[in-house]
């Protein structure tokens, strides 16, 4: 089973799978939060997401994060068009593929002149990586967003 607190759709799809473990009542206070925090939740998505609609936004990132990040920037209204990982294992793609929209390039352990390329191809209007390419993302005047220390 796999659950993500990132994003609105997948904070509250998270919650309410945890609370299927348990009885009525626990559901209930789950609905509860979701109801209390979801217009503060949809708020900052209805500021964000004029501005985002229909961006490009490429990641490539380490362990869990591009399944449990793809919903956050499609809660934006962006699109993802490639994902890839440093050190995945096969189930790692497996588990991330549904996540993903058709037609995302997919990258494995790619080199800084492999990412650049993509970057060429598929021009994407935001990174989303770890600090080791920033810079190259930041020469190339992509908008860039480390994943890495959530600074």
């Amino acid at each position: 089973w796999n659950s993500t607190f990132f994003g609105p759709s997948k904070i509250r799809e998270s919650l309410r799978k945890l609370a299927e473990l348990f009885d009525d009542s626990i559901k209930e206070k789950v609905e509860a939060v979701i109801a209390k925090y979801d217009a503060q939740m949809q708020a900052v998505i209805d500021e964000y997401r004029p501005r985002l609609e229909g961006k490009k936004v490429m990641l490539y990132v380490g362990g869990l994060r591009p399944r449990h990040t793809i919903n956050t920037y499609e809660d934006l209204g962006m699109i993802c068009v490639g994902s890839g990982y440093e050190f995945a294992h096969s189930d790692d793609y497996d588990r991330t593929a549904p996540e993903m929209p058709d037609a995302t390039v997919v990258y494995d352990d790619a080199s800084e002149l492999e990412l650049e390329q993509f970057a060429h191809v598929l021009k994407p209007d935001l990174v989303a990586s770890g600090i080791k390419e920033k810079y190259l993302f930041q020469k190339m005047a992509i908008p860039f967003r480390q994943m890495h220390s959530w600074d």
